[in-house]
Parts: structure tokens; sequence; C-alpha cells
């Protein structure tokens, strides 16, 4: 299609109409239309000369009269602008589609506009953002002569300089000596496919003008000459002292250090009272000591191992996984709360984290404000590329459930991803290519230019504060070590590293560099390198180093005033009923409609149905005991945080949280609309992750302890797809880094014939990760205890992670019902005992946890069976050994039996032979199997109630049918 086209098939009187609201205000018309507009007023304000214009009535006037004579393209004191024709700005081709006017003059300036438009869009491709080697060739295409302009034209004056700010009369030599300047030094700006023209116009503005006039003064520059040296004094000491440790060097990439004083500057300067920070094992020491303010003297007492490790609530972890947290003072004399948040070594895992723990502070802390915190990802240029979970955090970056007002993401661009050189670590041009999907821009800087750095680090800050959205910081730097400092880089990239081997340091650079100017003096930079080798001496010889003072926040306080878990604890769970008043007003919130609200018909019926069980039945369901719970804890204040894929409706359509209006789709969120003073309910539909979705859920956690915060899996089974952050965050984060969390994990859970992918949330898998009461594993059978133990999280002096096999088809089984006097009095009760059978006649117990139990109870009732008892363990881990024996006390000549849905191999049976070895007589269970469930409704049909049958003893044990099967195959034999 001509690339004109559109202009012949609209409407002229449209056009006009397009032009006049331009004229009087250019941001109310859409951007491709405002950018037409500006070219055809610079065609009709700088036509080729001599170049006659029609006046759109067949006459034409002279081009040296330009400024004063209507036309139709151009308005006048005398004549308004018409675009009913529009051959000023265009011809007719032969095939009667609309171009524009093909003189000389005018294609040279069209060339010189591709011209600047090429290097905004691809100079970054040619920029100097190596340190150590030529960049790859990417085929920039920046040559004049690539838009029909010849070294003939350098001297030729180009109204097009203008863009640039260099005047309407400057040559073509000009142009592209700015143009060189701006986009293809130090950094390289990538940011022309912004879509927003106020974000794309700011940026712009900043890369073309900021960049050129930014010039630090000499306080400034000692200042990143200071930390340069602090950044590189601090590796080589800690190298030459503790030869042969592994550290996970910051050496060649130091720049950081200055980096991240520059941002921790320029934001507290524009608002931000505390900084967030997630970064993995590399520089994390340099940026404990010189950003943290992380004592030297534990740093080495770490390392020479006479620091007396905390193991009072676990094991611990290596000392680069560690988190700190403490106050700086800014130049300025600012206060900013900086915190580092602990990770494992599974990279960029704590990404989603650092966001969670920021939106909590900024809905608890901040009131809402953006402003005043500041997330501040490093990432490896590897480990971005290549691991899913940046993806999925980008993602989230926007969303209304998981925006933190915009991060910074600094990456430390090593080059090589532990000893995979980039072009075998990931397919697209930049490690950062990522940020194209919410148009982040990303600035590529020459790690060796402590000032480019500082200058794209500041102006990162200063964007984020201004649109509070994400930006990149591609720090493009080497690895003067392998990956750690044992490793011999030069396995893999012998050419590389004898490159690196023969580089200065970015500080000995930046320092010829500034002498070379006369900013500062050799002798200051000696003097400077003395004193911090002086002083790191002093350290080591154990001189005290004073700690930066710290004030506690309030939600720290909150969590200093929580203690360690006994296991004494977990003997009985603390009163969590609620007054019939509370029970009444979320009733009351759950069944009303605001005025005008148009429910769809299946949701009239479902708000009867509540009706009846808040206020007439007083039986209520699963989903009402849930939301009691969780609308109980509102009216006390606490905030209730909930999200999951579909969470807001129920992937089984049973919670209904939020309703909407039939013909408008206008959401109703109930409990917001309870009477008196109360939190508000935030639950929110997630988006289609696992992984950066729970990670983020446990940040929350993290950094409140007040609030409940709930994930719910689409399915139980999905889980999995989140298990780095199951086994390095939330089972073990209490054990390694001494932090408690509270987040509640459902997955749906239970075998109804819905194939292998929809029936089991592993749970063997959580009970392999439970001792030492890391975390509570449930699976709960009815409504009341499932209300009480989501209160129990808020209500122990202590907080626990806690997954729940949460149940599918019991989320309308009709006996799966509690009465109202179940959640006002009582609490959890970890086991429930058998109330139908016969003490004495027992001679069987079953012993289950969950749906199961409905299917036992189901034989029991229909058989009469008063000589079997079920008994149900709806808490497994911290295990309830005294509860247990208490209730299979009352059977002391019963053969006890475990009995599970699942396959022999998964569920539970493994982890009850820790506790019931001797008290357990068998298993009854589905075979052992690979695969979780079955897929055919009528095989699964089949093997529940040979599950059931068994339990029963009305089935032949399966060790007989083997038996019989064998006997019968030896008598063909025989025959």
């Amino acid at each position: 299609m001509d690339a004109y086209s559109y202009i012949a098939n609209a409407h002229g009187d449209y056009i006009n109409q397009l032009y006049q609201a331009y004229k009087q205000n250019p941001e109310s018309v859409d951007f491709g239309w405002r950018k037409f507009f500006e070219g055809f007023d610079f065609s009709q304000e700088y036509p080729a000369e001599g170049q006659p214009v029609s006046n759109g009535k067949g006459a034409t006037a002279q081009p040296a009269s330009r400024p004063a004579v209507g036309s139709a393209g151009v308005a006048t004191p005398e004549q308004p602008q018409d675009f009913g024709v529009l051959s000023t700005v265009a011809s007719t081709n032969n095939a009667g589609a609309i171009e524009p006017l093909d003189t000389h003059a005018t294609d040279k300036e069209t060339a010189v506009r591709n011209l600047i438009h090429a290097y905004r869009s691809r100079g970054h491709l040619r920029a100097r953002t190596n340190p150590v080697r030529e960049r790859k060739d990417r085929k920039a295409r920046l040559e004049i002569a690539d838009f029909g302009l010849s070294e003939a034209d350098l001297d030729t004056k180009f109204h097009n300089g203008d863009l640039l700010g260099l005047g309407k009369e400057a040559s073509l030599r000009e142009i592209v000596a700015a143009l060189d300047k701006i986009y293809t030094g130090t950094i390289g700006f990538e940011y022309m496919y912004i879509r927003d023209p106020q974000v794309l116009d700011w940026f712009r503005d900043k890369v073309e003008k900021d960049s050129l006039s930014f010039n630090p003064g000499p306080e400034y520059k000692k200042r990143i000459l200071s930390k340069l040296n602090e950044a590189v004094v601090f590796e080589n000491f800690l190298h030459t002292k503790f030869l042969g440790q592994k550290r996970f060097s910051l050496e060649g990439g130091e720049t950081t250090i200055p980096a991240l004083d520059a941002i921790i500057e320029r934001s507290s300067e524009l608002g931000v009272r505390e900084v967030m920070i997630g970064m993995a094992h590399r520089g994390r020491l340099n940026v404990l000591a010189n950003i943290m303010g992380k004592t030297y003297e534990q740093i080495f007492s770490e390392f020479e191992g006479t620091a007396v490790p905390d193991l009072t609530m676990g094991d611990g972890d290596v000392k680069y996984h560690m988190g700190y947290s403490s106050e700086v003072e800014t130049s300025a004399g600012q206060k900013v709360n900086l915190k580092l948040a602990p990770n494992p070594s599974h990279l960029e895992a704590v990404n989603p984290v650092v966001e969670g723990f920021v939106r909590a502070k900024i809905e608890h802390q901040y009131g809402d404000d953006y402003h005043q915190i500041l997330p501040i990802l490093i990432h490896g240029d590897a480990a971005l590329a290549g691991q899913g979970i940046g993806y999925e955090v980008t993602q989230m970056s926007q969303l209304e459930g998981y925006k933190t007002g915009g991060t910074i993401h600094f990456v430390i661009n090593n080059q090589v991803g532990f000893t995979t050189d980039f072009e075998d670590a990931r397919s697209s041009i930049y490690s950062t290519d990522l940020a194209k999907i919410i148009d982040a821009p990303v600035l590529h800087v020459n790690g060796d230019d402590p000032e480019a750095v500082v200058f794209a680090v500041r102006l990162a800050t200063e964007y984020r504060q201004q649109f509070h959205a994400d930006i990149f910081i591609d720090m493009v730097c080497y690895r003067r070590h392998g990956h750690n400092e044992s490793d011999e880089p030069k396995f893999t990239q012998p050419t590389l590293y004898n490159l690196i081997s023969k580089h200065k340091n970015p500080r000995e650079v930046y320092n010829e560099i500034l002498v070379q100017r006369g900013d500062v003096d050799a002798e200051l930079a000696n003097q400077m390198d003395r004193e911090f080798r002086e002083m790191l001496q002093a350290r080591l010889d154990m001189v005290k180093q004073k700690p930066l003072p710290y004030k506690y926040q309030a939600l720290e306080n909150e969590w200093r005033s929580l203690r360690r878990a006994t296991p004494e604890d977990f003997d009985q769970s603390p009163e969590t009923g609620v007054s019939a008043e509370v029970l009444d007003k979320v009733g009351k919130a759950l069944t009303t409609l605001p005025q005008g609200f148009r429910p769809l018909k299946q949701i009239e019926k479902l708000l009867e149905e509540r009706r009846k069980m808040f206020f007439e039945t007083r039986m209520l369901n699963w989903a009402a005991g849930e939301l009691l719970a969780y609308g109980s804890l509102l009216q006390e204040n606490h905030i209730v945080r909930v999200s999951g894929q579909d969470c807001q409706r129920g992937t089984f359509s049973h919670r209904h949280a939020v309703l909407h209006d039939a013909e408008t789709s206008a959401p109703y969120n109930s409990l917001n609309y309870m009477e008196g003073e109360h939190e508000n309910l935030r639950i929110y539909n997630s988006l289609l992750s696992e992984y950066g979705v729970l990670g983020f859920e446990f940040g929350y956690a993290m950094a409140n302890p007040t609030a409940l915060v709930v994930w719910e899996a689409q399915f139980g089974d999905f889980a999995n797809g989140a298990q780095t952050m199951i086994d390095q965050f939330i089972v073990s984060s209490e054990s390694k880094w001494q932090r408690m969390n509270g987040m509640v994990m459902l997955l749906p859970h239970g075998y109804e014939g819905q194939g292998p992918e929809h029936s089991n949330a592993r749970p063997e898998r959580f009970l392999q990760l439970s001792a030492e009461n890391n975390i509570v594993v449930a699976n709960i059978t009815t409504p009341a205890n499932f209300f009480h133990l989501l209160r129990r999280q808020l209500a122990w002096s202590f907080r626990k992670p806690c997954v729940v096999m949460s149940p599918k088809s019991l989320l309308r089984h009709p006996l799966c019902v509690s009465p109202a006097e179940e959640f006002t009095s009582g609490s959890f009760r970890e086991v429930l005992g058998d109330v139908y059978a016969e003490a004495k006649k027992v001679k069987r117990v079953l012993l289950c946890s969950g749906k199961v139990y409905y299917d036992l109870l189901e034989e029991q009732q229909k058989s009469q069976r008063t000589d079997v008892a079920i008994v149900r363990l709806e808490q497994l881990h911290p295990f309830p050994q005294k509860q247990l024996n208490a209730e299979l006390a009352k059977y002391p000549k019963a053969k006890v039996f475990w009995v599970q849905e699942e396959p022999e191999n998964m569920g539970y049976w493994n982890y009850m032979l820790r506790f019931l070895r001797r008290e357990l007589e068998d298993v009854i269970a589905r075979k052992p199997s690979a695969s979780p469930a079955t897929g055919y409704n009528k095989v699964h049909v089949k093997e529940q109630k040979e599950i059931v049958a068994r339990a029963f003893e009305t089935a032949t044990p399966a060790i007989e049918n083997a038996k019989a099967t064998v006997e019968q195959a030896d008598k063909k034999v025989t025959d």
C-alpha cells in the first residue's frame, strides 16, 4: 500500500477539522496526524526555492510571499486554513495515490530528517559502550550515503537542524557531529519504540539536551572517584587477604558503586525515603560495605570464620546471600532507609519478592504514594536474558494488582554468563530487550565512563519519578576473574581475558581522565587510595568501626514484637471465633447490592443462597466461611490481600468476592461495603503466572506481618511452576535468613476424575520440605475449620507460611457446611474425630486427610459401620502428635490404616511413616504411579470405589488379587 494512501482515503472536511484542532492544541489529535501536520507546516514554511504552492483553487502563490499568503495549506489572519485540497503537500501519481512533492530541496530536507530519525532509532548500535573490545557490527546504517546524501552536502544548511536545537541554519556537518556526540558516544540510548508521545518527547529532550550539558562539578567528580576508590580497593584488599575464598567480586564492574550512590542521592532529592534493592551474589559484598554501610569488621569476621552465627531460627546461609537494612544520610542531609533483600543462588528469583515487599510498604506505610519508595533490581546480563522470571515480573509492572510505581533495573553486563559467551546466551541483540514489551527505555552505557553511568542512572531516576514506570540501565563492563575467584576464565574465553588482564580498572581509567582534564591532580587520587587501604587494614586489625545508626520503621517494629515459635505453640490453637454481630455484618455485605446494580440471574440465585445461609439456616458453606474470615479481619483493620488466576470469582465459580454488572461489567467488591470502619479487600485476578506472582505475594507478606496474604493456584497441580519460590523462599527463609512469613497458599486438590493435571497438588513435596515447624500444611474438611485456620495466621504471636490443599468438589458438597456457632466460638482443630462410630466396637480406624473423608463417610453411613472409625488429620505439619494420640486412645484395640486418594508413592504415606511407623498397619491408596492420576473417568471411578472398599474390607486385598493371578498363570503353565 502507498505510504500516503490514508490521505487519499480521508475526507477533506474531516482532515480540516483535525488540523484546526491541532492548531489549537497539538496534543488533542492522534500522534500520527500530529506528526503529519508538523511535516505539513514545515513544508509550507520552508518550500523548495522557487517552488509554487497551490492555493487550493487552481491558482498558485509565490514562495517569497509565503508568510503572508493564504493557501490551502497555510493559515493566515486573512484566510483560515483549508484542507479541501492537499496538493500543497502532495500530488497525485499515475496510480491515483497521494505522494509528497518530489523536489530536490525537499528531498534533501527529508533525507536529513530521516538521518536524524535513524540516529535516534539505531545510534545505540554504534555507541561505544564496550570497554574492552570492539562491538559486533549490528548494521546500524548511519552513513550519510545511506540517506542519499554525500560529502558535497556537508556544508549545506538544513532547517532540520532545528530538531536538534542547532537552529534552522545548521550545516549537515554540524548535524552529523551533534548526532554522533549524542547517540554514538559512551551511552547508547534506546527509546524510539515508546508509544506514548508525552513520554517520548520528554525522554528525547533529556537525551538530546541534558546529556550534552551534563558536567558534574569538581566536588561531585571527587565523590565519584571516592566511591570508585572504595569499590576497587575493597575488592583488591579481599583478594589479597582472603586468597582463594569465594566472594563473587565486582572487579570490572566497580562503577556499580557510584551508580547506586547516584541513584540514592538523586532519588532522595525527588522525594524517595526508602530504597529496596534486589541483587544476586555478584558484587553483593561490595554493595553491603560501600552502599549499605555494613561494617568491614562484620564482613571480615565472616571471612575469617570468627563470626558467631545466629542459628536460633535455623541453619543460616552463606555471607553473600544475606539481607541487610540501614539508614544513610545523603550529601544534602536527607535520611534514606536502605534495604537489601536476602536471596538464594537462583538467579532473578528475588525480583518479584522485592516488588511485593515494595507494594506492601506503599500501601501500609506510604499512603499509596509511589514517590517515597524505590525498587532497584540489579541483574546479570545472562540471567536477565535467560531466566523466565524476568519476563513475568516485567509483565506485572503496570498491572493494577502488582505495580510499584516503576523499577530501576541495573544490569551488570559482564558479557559472560558463568562460562558462556553472550552469543550463546541469548538470541536478542541485548539482554535488556524484554524492556520493549512495556516500552521501557534502555540506556546502554560503558562501565569505564563513570560520569556517563552517573548521568544514565540520574536520568533513570528522574524518569521513574516522573512517569512511575520501569527503566533499564545496561552497564557494559567485564568480569576480571572467572565465575568465582578460583575459576580460570581463560579455559573458555582466552582472547577476551587476554584483553581484560591488560585492562586498567575503572578507577584508574577515570583518574587518568580527571588528571588530563585538570579536574583533580594525581596526588589527590593516590592520597585517597592510601587512606582507604589504611582504613581497611585498621578494620582487619579489629579497630572498631561504628555501625550506621538505624531507626526501625513501623512495620519493622511489628515484626520485632513477634517471637519465635516453640513446639508447644502447636499443641493448642488460639481462640479465633468472632461475634454474631461481625458474622451478620459480613453476611449483610455479601448479600446486598447497590441500587441500580444489575446482576446475572446466576448471581441473583447465589445471593439468595447466601442470604439463607447467613440469616435462615445459619449453615455456611466453604465460600461463605472463607469470606467471613476475610471480612472479620478487615473489620479488625487488617489488610487482606488475595491474588491468583480467576480468584475474584474463584476457578470453580464459588467465591464471587467481586460481582459484575450484567450490562456494564462494572465491578462490585462486596466486602468493601460493610458497615462501620474497616479495611478494604484487595483481591486481584493475576496474570497467568505462578512463579512471579507467588514471589510477589511472598514479598508482600515479608514486609507486613499484620496482613493476611493469600495466593490461590488455579489448580494445585500448577504450583510446581513456582517450585523455585517454594523451595528457596517459602519453606526455608526462616531457617536461612531468620525471616518469618505468614502467607497462605491455596492449592485446589482432590481426585474428581479430571485427569493427571487437575487432581494432585503434590502434598508429598510440601511434607518432604516440612521440618522444624517451618510451615503449616493442611487439608481441611469443614468451612469453620478453614475459617479458623485463616484467622489463626494473624492470631499467632509468630508467623508461619501455610499451605492448604483446598477443595474442589467440597465447595458445593451438601455435607461440607458448618453451623454459625462454630464460627462465633472455638479455634482451629488439628484433628477431627469420628462422631458416628461406637468406640467399644471399633476394630478398624481409617486415618485420612481432606476430601477422601466424605467418600469414606458415605460408605460408613450407607453400610452402618459403627465398627469403623474415621479420623481426620486437618493439619499434617506441624504434626499434631498429642491431639492425634488423644483421639486414637479411644480405640486401643483397633488397627489403624492410612487412607489416601493419591498413588502410594505420592500423597502423605511416606510422611506419615515418620511419625506413626509403629501405629500404622498399612496404607490404602492407588497403586504407585509415575503420573498423579488417570485421564479416564471410568477408571478413576473404579479406583475410587476400590479405595473405599478396601478401607471397609469389602474388597479382596490387592495382595490376594496378585496372588490369585500368579496361581492362575502357574496353573496354565502346568496344564
